[in-house]
């Protein structure tokens, strides 16, 4: 691999945290080995370690942590592994970890293309390209409006680039890109809060015991003879994760550390998923392409903030069956959640997964929120956003990499466009008559008055009721994709009622409408509407985002559902 030697070693090759003590603000922490010891070494395999040990006499300086780095290199295999063993032992100070990563910074003369998948490929603009006198910062430091590139062809197009950590596990060889620092780099992100914020920090409180093993991670490392032959080295490099040495081979056998299991050590859960919504099927109905997955015990969909533990997930098949394997022994709970359906899956149950151990938990019933029959429903539950309205970016801000692209929603400057679609009056959906995928903008942002100037927005949706039931209560179940910094006010005929008939209070920090997401955390509420909100004939629901500080605050619904009352 060429590193990038005008950097000092431990600044172009490095693990680093990101940590502070509670209420602190952050240090970032290259993490440098003071100790190194050859752990294995035979005509096959070589494993190094470069550890870090914490002590006392470092509080305040160094996040606490004994941290043992490991590298492994194979006899025939091209390229290396990494993991690393952090642990914080009893009785140690509390602190926060923001984030852990691997970092590699590259040679701006060897790495000029990214592959990021079979769709998102280009070349790259250079480091150079965000200096100055050759971009245009946008509305965030990352972006920038490409001036006076080094390369000619690339003048006017979008330095920007997102992607989910879930998309492929070629994100962890061949993702590429430009920091804000002006370096070429390729990173493992192990976890991190500069998506979601403060809901996804790991705290340490009161002196508690953690260890947990990061990795290994593979970096694959291939040329051509001429250099020239990019799809050849990408169609290698998905082989060699898809069909040899990577996913096949995981968990791996080769690590010394005793910390991390090996597959004999680790035990496995099956079952099946089906779901129980008497308002869709008498009978149950299969839990196709369900997610499932076992994390700490917590609360119905608390795995989603959860990163102390380790988290097996796997996805069911069109029978609703599932096999969750090489699972690291120690105690979870079982979760899950359904395409299609709103909520989130938990088994009342704590399960101790032992060495070889087998857990077959039979079928399993989610039943979903319900109270009565769907009156009207706008979206598709599957936390995302991306079947609503996305509009085409602004001229001057196409990314040539996402035309004709399923992910339209990665178009730079989008939350712009809702002011240039509704200037004066907010979106208005009417039930029967709209169409989602036309008529609803994927994400309710504020609209811009002036320079740095915002306003909250009010969305309507209007349906009709031909007869109110005074006995039976009603449900609005309202699931978001993502939220930032927001709080949605939700009225019933009248938009200035005060306080309003629900408020989702401030929620939020995924920084999805400014990094190009098109989800975030998930988000469910359900809200008791009263037959006295509603009348016979026209009725309108006022949907409000109250803060409106920045054009990055905003919503984006997964799906709305109006209930009836139960039938008696």
């Amino acid at each position: 691999m060429q590193i990038n030697t005008k950097t000092s070693i431990s600044n172009g090759r490095y693990w680093d945290v990101v940590w502070s003590e509670p209420q602190g603000s952050g240090t970032f922490d290259v993490i440098q080995g003071t100790h190194f010891e050859i752990i294995h070494e035979d005509e096959n395999q070589v494993e190094v370690s470069f550890t870090r040990n914490w002590d006392p006499s470092l509080q305040g300086k160094l996040v606490p942590l004994n941290i043992d780095k490991r590298f492994i290199m194979l006899r025939g295999c091209s390229g290396f592994y990494t993991y690393a063993i952090y642990e914080h032992r009893e009785g140690w100070p509390d602190f926060d970890l923001a984030e852990t990563r691997v970092a590699f910074k590259l040679r701006k003369d060897k790495f000029r293309y990214m592959a990021i998948a079979d769709n998102r490929q280009r070349f790259m603009p250079m480091p150079d390209d965000r200096m100055p006198n050759r971009s245009q910062q946008l509305a965030y430091p990352e972006a920038v409006l490409l001036t006076n590139p080094v390369n000619p062809d690339i003048k006017g197009e979008l330095m920007a680039n997102s992607t989910d950590a879930k998309q492929s596990a070629l994100t962890l060889v061949l993702y590429i890109r430009c920091m804000t620092n002006f370096h070429i780099a390729l990173f493992q992100v192990f976890f991190s809060a500069h998506y979601s914020g403060e809901d996804l920090v790991p705290k340490f409180r009161n002196g508690e015991y953690w260890k947990k093993v990061f990795g290994p991670v593979f970096i694959y490392l291939n040329s051509t003879m001429d250099g020239t032959d990019r799809q050849l080295l990408w169609d290698d490099a998905k082989l060699q994760v898809q069909t040899l040495t990577q996913v096949e081979s995981w968990p791996y056998e080769f690590p010394v550390s005793e910390d991390f299991q090996k597959c004999d050590q680790r035990g496995s859960v099956t079952g099946r998923l089906l779901v129980r919504d008497k308002f869709i099927d008498e009978k149950d109905i299969i839990g196709d392409a369900a997610f499932v997955g076992l994390a700490l015990s917590g609360e119905a969909g608390s795995w989603q903030r959860e990163c102390k533990g380790y988290q097996f997930w796997t996805r069911a098949d069109d029978k609703g069956n599932f096999i969750i394997t090489n699972v690291r022994t120690g105690d979870y709970n079982f979760y899950a959640w359904v395409p299609g359906f709103i909520g989130d899956y938990r088994l009342d149950m704590t399960m101790t997964i032992t060495s070889g151990s087998q857990i077959n938990l039979g079928d399993l019933v989610y039943e979903p929120p319900r109270d009565g029959p769907t009156l009207w429903e706008i979206g598709i539950p599957d936390r995302s956003a991306a079947e609503f309205f996305i509009p085409d970016p602004k001229p001057i801000y196409i990314n040539k990499l996402y035309i004709n692209h399923p992910d339209r929603f990665r178009q730079y400057g989008l939350w712009e466009r809702y002011a240039d679609l509704y200037p004066g009056n907010d979106l208005v959906y009417s039930v029967g008559v709209s169409d989602f995928r036309k008529d609803w903008f994927f994400a309710h942002v504020t609209r811009k008055t002036g320079e740095n100037s915002y306003e909250a927005t009010t969305w309507q949706i209007k349906f009709r009721v031909d007869s109110v039931h005074q006995t039976g209560a009603y449900k609005l179940r309202v699931a978001l994709a993502s939220a930032t910094l927001s709080e949605l006010q939700v009225r019933f005929n009248d938009a200035m009622v005060n306080p309003p008939h629900f408020t989702t209070r401030l929620i939020g920090r995924d920084n999805s409408i400014a990094r190009h997401g098109i989800h975030g955390l998930y988000w469910l509420f359900n809200i008791d509407v009263q037959s006295a909100w509603l009348i016979q004939g026209d009725n309108t629901i006022y949907l409000m985002q109250t803060k409106s500080s920045s054009p990055f605050q905003g919503i984006m619904y997964d799906y709305i559902r109006m209930e009836g009352p139960p039938r008696q």
